[in-house]
This record gives C-alpha cells, sequence and structure tokens, in this order.
C-alpha cells in the first residue's frame, strides 16, 4: 500500500513543531521527514505505511484486545491508535477499564484481573501483509518512561509461537532499572541448544545466547544501554530514529540508525522445534509456502517495562514510516 508524499505534513510540521520533526542527516542518520521511499540497489519497495491520512490507521493494520501477553498492565484497544501529524501514534494512558472476561475464579492472568488501570495500542498486519526475506525499515520516536515498553516486531503468520519464529527488530525497557534497548530473535529449541552458548559482544553491547530454562526456546539477543546513544546525543530520546532489519537465507541483520546491533546466524535454527520432538523446521530460512513474518507495533506497560510512572502518562509512541522492500528480480540481458 505505497503513499504518495508528505508535502502536506511537511509544511504544517515546520510551522507548529509538530510530532513528526526530524532529526537531522548525514551518514548513519534517519531520513529527514516527508522524504519519498529511499531507493536501494537490488531491493525494490514492495509494501509501505507512510501514515500520511489522519484519522484510523488504514484498513491493513488489525488490533490486538484486552490483556494478551506477558502479563502486562495495558488494556489494548483500537481507539488508542490514531494517525495525525503524517505519524501512527500510539497512546498509553493511566485510565481504568473494566475487564469483561473477568472472572475471579480463574487461574487466567487475563480474566482474574477485574480492571485494567492502563490502556495502550498494539497494531498488526497479520492476515493483511506478511513477508519473508528483504529489509524492513521503521522511523519511530519513542518513549523510554519508566514502564513503558515499545517495540517493533514480526511473528510468524499462521504458524504459532515460538513455532513460527519472533524478530524484535526494536523492544525498549528498564532491565532492573538500567534503560536499554534490544534486539533479538528466537525460535523453537533443539537439542544441542540445551547448553547455552557464548555470544560474543561489542563495545556497546551485551549479547546473549541463551536458552528458556523450560528448554523449549532459543533467544539471539543483544542489549545496548541507553546511555551508549545519550551519552553521544543528549537529545537522542526526543528525536526519531531509523530501525531497519536485513533478512536473508543466512542472517538476519538489526541496525539502529545505520548501526549494526545483531547480526544473526539462522543456521543455529535448522534444527528447531527438535527438541520436543517435532520435525525439524527453520522458521526463518525454509521454502514453505505462507511461512513470512507480519509486522507488530504496539506500546505495552509495566511486565519487562517495570513499575509505571504514572506523572509521565499519556505516553506516545510516533511512527514515521513503515517500509519493507524485497530483492528485485533480476533484469534479462
Amino acid at each position: 500500500m505505497m503513499s504518495g508524499n508528505k508535502l502536506f505534513f511537511l509544511v504544517m510540521t515546520i510551522l507548529s513543531v509538530g510530532s513528526c520533526s526530524g532529526s537531522g542527516t548525514g551518514a548513519g542518520r534517519p531520513l529527514p521527514y516527508g522524504t519519498a521511499p529511499q531507493e536501494y540497489e537490488g531491493y525494490e519497495l514492495v509494501w509501505s505505511d507512510e501514515f500520511d491520512s489522519p484519522g484510523r490507521p488504514a484498513a491493513h493494520w488489525s488490533y490486538e484486545s484486552g490483556f494478551v501477553r506477558n502479563g502486562e498492565l495495558q488494556w489494548y484497544r483500537p481507539e488508542n491508535a490514531e494517525v495525525r501529524g503524517g505519524c501512527l501514534v500510539i497512546t498509553a494512558r493511566a485510565e481504568t477499564v473494566p475487564n469483561p472476561w473477568y472472572d475471579s475464579l480463574s487461574t487466567d492472568w487475563r480474566k482474574n484481573r477485574r480492571r485494567a488501570e492502563f490502556t495502550s495500542a498494539c497494531v498488526t498486519t497479520s492476515g493483511s501483509f506478511s513477508f519473508r526475506y528483504g529489509r524492513m525499515e521503521v522511523r519511530a520516536r519513542i518513549p523510554v518512561a519508566q514502564g513503558a515498553w515499545p517495540a517493533i516486531w514480526t511473528l510468524g503468520q499462521d504458524v504459532p509461537w515460538p513455532d513460527g519464529g519472533e524478530v524484535d527488530v526494536m523492544e525498549f525497557y528498564r532491565r532492573d532499572g538500567y534503560p536499554e534497548i534490544m534486539a533479538n530473535a528466537c525460535w523453537p529449541a533443539s537439542p544441542r541448544d540445551t547448553v547455552p552458548e557464548d555470544a560474543p559482544g561489542t563495545a556497546m553491547t551485551v549479547a546473549s545466547d541463551f536458552v528458556t530454562p523450560d528448554g523449549t526456546v532459543r533467544w539471539d539477543e543483544t542489549k545496548t544501554p541507553l546511555s551508549y546513544f545519550t551519552g553521544r546525543n543528549s537529545r537522542w530520546a526526543g528525536e526519531f530514529h531509523l530501525w531497519r532489519m536485513d533478512w536473508d537465507p543466512g542472517y538476519i541483520r538489526i541496525y539502529l540508525d545505520g548501526e549494526l546491533l545483531n547480526e544473526i546466524n539462522l543456521r543455529k535454527a535448522d534444527m528447531a522445534g527438535t527438541a520436543s520432538g517435532g520435525e525439524p523446521f527453520n522458521p526463518f530460512s525454509n521454502g514453505r509456502e505462507g511461512s513470512g513474518h507480519y509486522i507488530l507495533l504496539n506500546l505495552a506497560i509495566g511486565a519487562n517495562g517495570g513499575e509505571p510512572d504514572l506523572a509521565s502518562f499519556p505516553l506516545e509512541y510516533e511512527v514515521d514510516f513503515v517500509r519493507v522492500y524485497r530483492a528485485a528480480p533480476a533484469e534479462a540481458e
């Protein structure tokens, strides 16, 4: 769903210092606000949303509803997502909503909570768009307050988690009180994954390659302290940044403003699922039709995000664009 340019919104932004003002250009910097999709040699743009039609997000976005995962505090609902000022804006609010599924006797946390104390939104392309291999770019400004857990991620279409794999292009939260940006992937474990491997980090990241305690899921994770970015640019948290995932049959590479955060060797997932007695299936590198990934953008509250700071609400997570490229077909000679 390719849309036109953002000239109107660019003018309005300059006049009003709107929410989607740019953060500069240069090597490794995000594209300036209002630009057309970048052309890359060897790639063609196959899907994008520039968020230039105010109101509800376009019909290719669907919504998660209610309490969904991880024991998080927010109630997901569509009305917390809107397009304004040339951005998708997901707003988390400190407000009480009743839980229509409430059951005081249930052991399911989604049902035994009488109410939610926060609302937010999660939008996805499940059922409308999925892809395998190529390049995905998301330009966004994320909230970094205590309790916030914004994410850009993908999940297997029509394949349940973890069998379909997961890629976390961006997660932010405060682990043990320390704010970090994560770039991760996970998949079903194999028997050889039961002993965690050493994972080399870099001067800026801490890398982990581990299996969950129950032996079912393997993670390839990097954590970069927020201070790494804010130490170089004190205005970092108030600016837009460009997250990118490059995905080919051998590797997934995740970048932030052109800087590599994680390189995931997909051969490690060749025996995925065999720890539980299943047939091997690499969810990231295979020839199976319909095994692509769909996109999720969400702002969770609590759980890994930590105890929310009520004084910081409402929180806004702003997305300037989402663009997906695939390898261009070779031209016939």
